[in-house]
């Protein structure tokens, strides 16, 4: 018995991974944040399969579920949104099955600062503009932020910041990042990326607050930094002529494909 950890995706149930409905197929019992996973995933779930939404339940109850499953030597799938690997509290759960002799396996989602980028057709790390990508958050009522993890620090490096959990914060977040990008500095307002009822908004520091509704919530990504919208930036090297590729023949044999 295992309980497969799954992220879910952005929204878009044809975003989920082929892996990821493999294991949804194959599992008797599905843990789902019910507020987060959109209900066409759950199509995937085979027929009687057990389904809890666990928006409602703590972790002692969440670990309830699986230790229950594992006496009926049930596989289960719990399905988080986006990726697994940030902001899913997917560890405090992997360690207490792990103390109850419970396997767990991780399969990876499409990430939301992805799927905001993708929508956006944006790339978030041009020559001579910005090579990083810094994914933070705000403090919240859920997790304090580290002292060294300001908005502010991360400014500093000129990166491409995208931002979650944080919609509730953004006269915070604008009001940190003026300093350093300065007001003109673009910005992308992602809300349910994939979803249906997608929304985007886009302006710059000084004016996107202007563009904000009630509608968008908790559920919006914020992506600041001088690469989004930007036209003027320097071309790669990978694909210049006279690049040399160590690890691709100048002249590819018939049939080869990149």
């Amino acid at each position: 018995m295992t309980v497969h950890f799954i992220g879910a995706g952005p929204g878009a149930p044809d975003l989920l991974t082929i892996r990821g409905q493999n294991i949804i197929r194959s599992c008797p019992v599905c843990l789902y944040a019910g507020s987060l996973v959109p209900r066409e995933i759950l199509d995937f779930c085979p027929a009687g399969a057990r389904i809890i939404n666990t928006a409602p339940l703590d972790l002692e109850a969440i670990i309830a579920e699986c230790k229950a499953a594992s006496d009926a030597g049930l596989d289960v799938a719990r399905l988080h949104s986006g990726d697994v690997s940030v902001w899913s509290a997917m560890g405090e759960q992997i360690q207490r099955l792990k103390a109850a002799g419970i396997a767990v396996s991780v399969t990876p989602g499409v990430p939301s600062f992805a799927a905001a980028a993708a929508v956006l057709e944006a790339e978030l790390t041009l020559p001579g503009v910005a090579q990083s990508v810094v994914l933070t958050r705000t403090t919240g009522r859920a997790s304090a932020m580290p002292e060294t993890e300001t908005l502010e620090n991360f400014a500093r490096t000129g990166a491409t910041l995208a931002i979650h959990l944080s919609i509730h914060n953004l006269r915070h977040v604008i009001d940190s990042l003026v300093p350093f990008y300065g007001s003109d500095c673009p910005v992308a307002i992602v809300y349910r990326a994939t979803w249906p009822e997608q929304q985007i908004r886009r302006g710059t520091l000084e004016t996107i607050a202007s563009q904000m509704s009630e509608e968008i919530d908790r559920t919006a990504l914020i992506l600041v930094g001088p690469a989004l919208g930007n036209t003027a930036f320097d071309e790669s090297r990978l694909y210049a002529a006279d690049y040399s590729r160590r690890y691709r023949p100048l002249f590819a044999r018939e049939g080869d494909k990149e």
